[in-house]
């Protein structure tokens, strides 16, 4: 079996099977594009899971989530949303930013998240029961979120939790070598471009550059493109829209990969 790439950072694998072996929720903290989602598809691999992944958003709702009554043909049937299939099917249900979900949505996943480990569905009458094989993963940006948008204490207090953080230099280049088959040289220009960008203190930026936007420059500059041009798209102007600080982002891609 091909896993994923994944470059540990520290004990996260070891935690997580231990979670999982212990019926744990687990709860992923960290910036935008620093491995979150793709440790959690390793993880599945690794463990030979089925993984549901459920980008959350304002919108979404509990039927989203447990599932629906639907009209096929002329008859009403019910269908399983991905929290239940993950149940069902023994697998892990990946919640990606949960605190964008409404409260009224997130609620339907504590009976999952303690000692009970079940899913009522209200619409259909089962109660289901999970698997020792089933596991509970959310994620979400302590640092993007504002007070309206933090986690409740009633919810974070059902999960074990794992920090994850920018990469330091060295394992930083290892994942952009591994992820993208960039020559190594490449790969430590970009992560030192990246941490110029992320030590900028007068540039107002909602988040900072991510490992995940130097993996996009180093495929685009593996692809033949300049690699001014290259930072520009994958970095700067995903970074922000205003002029200015475009400006001064695109000086600190100058002198890292000026002529």
């Amino acid at each position: 079996m091909n896993l994923p790439f994944y470059q540990p950072a520290a004990n996260e694998i070891e935690l997580f099977e231990h979670a999982h072996r212990n019926r744990l929720p687990v709860l992923l903290k960290g910036p935008t594009g620093v491995g979150k989602t793709r440790f959690v598809s390793y993880m599945a691999a690794r463990l030979g899971l089925p993984l549901y992944t459920v980008a959350c958003h304002d919108d979404l709702t509990a039927a989203d989530l447990v599932g629906r009554h639907l009209i096929t043909d002329g008859a009403t049937v019910w269908s399983d949303g991905p929290l239940t299939r993950a149940v069902r099917e023994g697998g892990i249900c990946y919640l990606d930013e949960v605190v964008e979900a409404r409260k009224d949505t997130t609620v339907v996943i504590h009976p999952l998240a303690d000692h009970r480990r079940v899913l009522p569905i209200d619409r259909t009458g089962e109660i289901l029961q999970a698997p020792d094989s089933f596991m509970l993963v959310v994620s979400y940006n302590p640092g993007y979120q504002n007070f309206l948008k933090g986690m409740k204490p009633s919810t974070r207090q059902r999960f074990v939790a794992i920090r994850f953080d920018f990469p330091d230099a060295s394992r930083e280049a290892q994942i952009l070598v591994g992820e993208t088959g960039c020559d190594l040289l490449l790969a430590k220009r970009l992560v030192d471009l990246g941490q110029r960008l992320r030590a900028l203190k007068d540039v107002d930026l909602e988040e900072a550059a991510s490992t995940r936007l130097l993996v996009y420059a180093a495929i685009l500059i593996r692809e033949g493109v300049d690699p001014l041009d290259a930072c520009r798209a994958a970095l700067v102007e995903t970074l922000t829209d205003d002029r200015e600080v475009a400006a001064a982002l695109e000086e600190v891609v100058l002198a890292v990969f000026g002529r």
